[in-house]
Parts: C-alpha cells; sequence; structure tokens
C-alpha cells in the first residue's frame, strides 16, 4: 500500500508498491502521448525540446511560428489546454495559436519527467524540481480523469465517488474514480510537503 509523500535528507520520497509505480508511469505516459499528438497536430515542427534543453530565442521562434488555433477535439485535451479568454473568440484563438503548443510541450515535458523518476530503481526519491513537475503531471491526470468522469464540482465527485463505492469491482467507472482518488490523495500530500517547506513571510524555501 502507498506511503504518503515525505522530506528526508536524501530528498522527497513516497512508498509505492511495484503495481502502483506501473500504474501511474502508465497512466502519465498516456496523458504524454496526448499531449505529444497534439502539439504534432498544432504546428510545423515534430519535436519541442524540455525547457531545461532549448534556447530561449529558438524557444521565441517556436512559439511565433504559431498553431492553428483550433479548440482539440478531445473533450479532456480541451481541459488540459483551455482558452486565454472565454468571452472573446478572437482572442481565444490568437491564445491558442501562438501559445497552445508551448504550454502543452511544457506540460508533457513534466509529465514525461515524472515518468522517468518512476522508471529509477525503488524508492521513489525526488529532488525539488522533480517534485514540482510531479505536481504539475498529477494535476494534468486527474483533469483528464475528471473529464473521463464527467466531475466539474466537488460535488459531482463525491457523487462518484458514492457510486464508486456500491458498484461491483470491474465497473470501468468504479476503476476510474478509484484511481482519481489515489492521484488527488497523492497530490494533496506532495503539495503539503512542498508547502511546509515554504516560510510563512516569503523568502527562500526552509530546509
Amino acid at each position: 500500500m502507498a506511503r504518503r509523500f515525505r522530506r528526508t535528507r536524501r530528498g522527497i520520497t513516497a512508498g509505492l508498491e511495484p503495481e502502483e509505480a506501473g500504474l501511474l508511469a502508465d497512466l502519465l505516459a498516456e496523458v504524454a502521448q496526448m499531449l505529444r499528438s497534439q502539439e504534432a497536430a498544432t504546428g510545423p515542427s515534430d519535436e519541442v525540446a524540455s525547457d531545461a534543453e532549448e534556447d530561449p530565442l529558438a524557444a521565441l521562434a517556436r512559439d511565433l511560428e504559431g498553431g492553428d488555433g483550433r479548440v482539440p477535439d478531445d473533450p479532456a485535451l480541451a481541459r488540459l489546454l483551455p482558452p486565454g479568454s472565454r468571452d472573446d473568440d478572437e482572442a481565444a484563438a490568437d491564445f491558442r495559436r501562438f501559445a497552445q503548443r508551448g504550454i502543452a510541450a511544457r506540460k508533457r515535458s513534466a509529465l514525461e519527467r515524472a515518468v522517468a523518476t518512476l522508471r529509477r530503481p525503488a524508492p521513489l526519491l525526488l529532488d525539488d524540481d522533480e517534485a514540482r513537475a510531479w505536481l504539475t503531471a498529477l494535476t494534468d491526470v486527474r483533469l483528464v480523469l475528471a473529464q473521463r468522469l464527467g466531475l466539474e464540482t466537488d460535488d459531482d465527485a463525491a457523487l462518484v465517488a458514492l457510486r464508486a463505492a456500491q458498484a461491483a469491482e470491474d465497473d470501468p467507472a468504479a476503476h476510474a474514480a478509484a484511481l482519481y482518488d489515489f492521484l488527488t490523495w497523492l497530490q494533496e500530500g506532495l503539495a503539503d510537503v512542498l508547502l511546509r517547506d515554504l516560510p510563512a513571510g516569503g523568502g527562500p524555501a526552509r530546509r
């Protein structure tokens, strides 16, 4: 059974069973592939380097090339990549055209970085940059699952959890709801660890 994230002298760690780590890696990789496919569909270049690797001028040139401004066909991708404006269609299209590919690339980079940490020998051990990538990645996987489950509000989540508790074990909706709860638990634990390091009055993080 998974154990909550905690900080140690070596880094941030969580106890994950091999099956849990494998499941998480598959989920993260699946969402990363969704974003990779969206990048390929909306822009001229086949590959977008991560923020750590890409030259800033090259990144600017790539973003200025733009995409096609279309809303993703998959509702889950549309939720991952929301419009810059909900009241101005032209502004929303411009935002998608010039910013969507860059946002998708950064989200994908965080997901792939999290997957890489799960491919290392156990136990899971993260530095702070990897932990922040994990936080972003967990948020995005939860958004995809929320869309698949039809969750919009906390009340929706509570209703799905109730139905899942009453459903048969082989019910796909019950399985997805259980995954959503598990990811929420992981994300909350990791956020608590990172927030605990922040000083009350701002400034550098405590160690």
